[in-house]
C-alpha cells in the first residue's frame, strides 16, 4: 500500500508500552514507575508533535485493553495514525478494521488505523522519498536499492542492521517521536548502491 500525500511536520515512534511495568526493567527505562513513564512519553511527545502534525506509531502502543489506549490516545496531540498488528501486543486494544476507529486524539482527530506494511511517500527536500513502515525490521522493503528508507519498531534499540533502516522505537530516541526532518541526516549515509550497479559492477 502507498501513500502519496505531501506531509508537513510528519512524525514516526514505536514500542512506547504505555501502561506495561514490566518494560522498564527489560528495557532498562529510567522511570520510577509505569505512572512517571506514560507521563513523561506524553509529555516529550506533545512537546514535538502540534496539533495537525501526522504521526505514524509503528506498534507495541500499549498492552493495556481498550479503556487504557483510548485514555492515553485522548491526551497525545496530533493526526495520529497506527499500523494495526491485532495479533501482537496491541491485540487487546487496537481494531481489526483499517480506517477510521472510535479513538480520539488530544487535537480532536480520529485516530487512523492502518495495515501492517505501508509505504509512504513524504516530500523530503524537493523530493518525492519512498519510506516503507512495519513494526518488524525487515531484510527487504519495498524500493531498498533504490533509495527507499525502512523505519521500524520491535527491537528496542538492539538490532543494528545494514542499510537505510532506524529502529523508530522509543527507547532509542529519549522516548519521544522522531521527526521527518531528521532522518536525512542518519539515513542518507547508509543508503545503498542500486542493484542493477552492483550486478555490473561484478560481472566483468
Amino acid at each position: 500500500m502507498h501513500c502519496g500525500a505531501v506531509m508537513s511536520n510528519l512524525f514516526f515512534t514505536s514500542d512506547t508500552h504505555f501502561g506495561h511495568a514490566n518494560i522498564i526493567r527489560f528495557c532498562s527505562r529510567p522511570f520510577s514507575s509505569v505512572p512517571a513513564m506514560d507521563e513523561a512519553m506524553i509529555e516529550r511527545w506533545n512537546a514535538r508533535v502540534g496539533d495537525d502534525d501526522v504521526i505514524y506509531h509503528l506498534g507495541d502502543f500499549t498492552l493495556g485493553n481498550r479503556a487504557t489506549a483510548s485514555r492515553v490516545l485522548g491526551r497525545l496531540r496530533g493526526r495520529i495514525k497506527v499500523l494495526g498488528y491485532p495479533w501482537h501486543h496491541d491485540r487487546g486494544w487496537v481494531p481489526t478494521a483499517i480506517g477510521p476507529s472510535s479513538f480520539t486524539g488530544a487535537s480532536g482527530h480520529v485516530v487512523e488505523i492502518l495495515p501492517p506494511l505501508l509505504t509512504i511517500s513524504p516530500e523530503v527536500a524537493g523530493r518525492r522519498q519512498p519510506i516503507a513502515l512495519c513494526h518488524f525490521p525487515l531484510g527487504e522493503w519495498d524500493r531498498r536499492h533504490h533509495g527507499a528508507w525502512h523505519l521500524h519498531g520491535h527491537s528496542h534499540g538492539n538490532y543494528h542492521p545494514t542499510g537505510a533502516m532506524l529502529d523508530v522505537g522509543v527507547d532509542d530516541h529519549d522516548y519521544a517521536p522522531v521527526a521527518l526532518d531528521d532522518l536525512p541526516a542518519i539515513l542518507e549515509p547508509r543508503l545503498e548502491a542500486p542493484r542493477r550497479d552492483r550486478v555490473s559492477a561484478g560481472a566483468g
